[in-house]
């Protein structure tokens, strides 16, 4: 009997996480009318498992967001912006920083950049814009959208898409989903951070552009 009201309570949980929890959770921060766009990098794994579109608005430039998300990954990289300690506990070595590294502010198409045993592959760089990247095993595609509001203000989408190829992975993939909320969250307001600071200085100092050091609280 116990067994039974635990798979009973169990299957409710799951029922009610998918009705009414999973929409706010994927597609936090994020309109309607940008959950249902076709966004640059969506043609990468067309048949997807799941989707995530999450989203925030930065007061900057594109101009200004774009360095965060061209120099992101693990060491010697700039990190993700987001909790280092839990990315660290996984073992992918991701230390956020505070500048702009001006080394990887040209990411090229084919590049690969470590992110555990899988591999990420650079599939769209296009700056001010666009830029996504694909597991090496072709599940999973993480795409960024920079749009230009017109008012100095940027929209930055973050796109996940997934496949689901094993019955373990669909099941795995339910507790991951509200930890990703939280670690994706933090890096949204991680880039917003850094990139208002950045065209703040360049307000002030217009010589120093990228080269200046950017705020850490997020």
């Amino acid at each position: 009997m116990v067994l039974i009201a635990g798979a009973v309570a169990a299957g409710a949980a799951a029922v009610g996480y998918q009705r009414f929890l999973r929409q706010p959770i994927m597609n936090w921060g994020a309109t309607d009318d940008e959950v249902a766009a076709t966004l640059p990098g969506d043609e990468l794994l067309s048949e997807a498992d799941g989707v995530s579109t999450r989203a925030i608005t930065i007061e900057a430039k594109p101009e200004h967001v774009y360095p965060w998300l061209a120099q992101m990954g693990p060491m010697p990289r700039g990190g993700a912006y987001t909790y280092d300690w839990i990315e660290n506990l996984l073992g992918l070595n991701m230390h956020s920083t505070d500048v702009v590294l001006e080394e990887f502010q040209h990411p090229a198409v084919g590049e690969t950049i470590g992110l555990g045993p899988n591999k990420m592959v650079i599939e769209i760089a296009e700056p001010g814009h666009a830029f996504a990247s694909r597991s090496s095993d072709g599940n999973w595609v993480w795409a960024f959208t920079l749009t230009d509001c017109g008012d100095g203000t940027t929209r930055l989408i973050s796109r996940n898409r997934f496949r689901l190829p094993r019955v373990r992975d669909r099941i795995g993939m339910l507790p991951m989903e509200p930890g990703s909320l939280v670690m994706e969250r933090k890096m949204l307001f991680g880039i917003k951070a850094r990139a208002e600071h950045l065209a703040a200085m360049e307000k002030q100092s217009p010589v120093a552009e990228l080269a200046t050091t950017a705020s850490s609280e997020t």
